[in-house]
């Protein structure tokens, strides 16, 4: 079992009113739920950078997801207002870790880490980092 540590710090927060859709049938926020709010704070956290998942910068690089581990601590049910708090690191010339906590208050709900891998989609291949989007990582960082 891969067991998640908190970050130091955390340069990012996605807010987010937990759904009845987000509830399973155990009465709490779903696995798939948890995961889906993951995707929507690393969309959000690259819209607040100026790009989006499949354009980092130079209109040809996206990202492949090549990793996801997360750590549940504890439950979340409908209408529980969870941030999610991001942070960026371990960046190599074609993948970097984004590291998510997930929280109600003092209240910590998951610990969750991705590889991401950019990749060219158009000559179907992995690619390097573009430099617009390692130099606003380093602004942020």
């Amino acid at each position: 079992m891969v067991r998640l540590k908190e970050q130091k710090a955390y340069e990012y927060e996605y807010k987010r009113i937990v759904q009845v859709g987000d509830i399973n049938y155990g009465g709490h926020l779903g696995n798939d739920a948890l995961v889906k709010i993951l995707h929507e704070a690393r969309i959000d956290i690259f819209h607040s950078m100026g790009f989006t998942e499949l354009d980092l910068g130079d209109g040809e690089t996206g990202i492949i997801l090549a990793e996801l581990v997360v750590n549940y601590k504890a439950e979340s049910f409908m209408m529980d207002a969870i941030s999610v708090f991001c942070h960026i690191d371990d960046i190599s010339n074609v993948s970097f870790r984004m590291y998510y906590k997930a929280s109600d208050g003092d209240k910590l709900i998951a610990l969750a880490e991705t590889e991401i891998v950019t990749f060219n989609y158009t000559k179907k291949q992995i690619a390097n980092i573009p430099t617009a989007f390692l130099n606003a990582l380093k602004s942020k960082l």
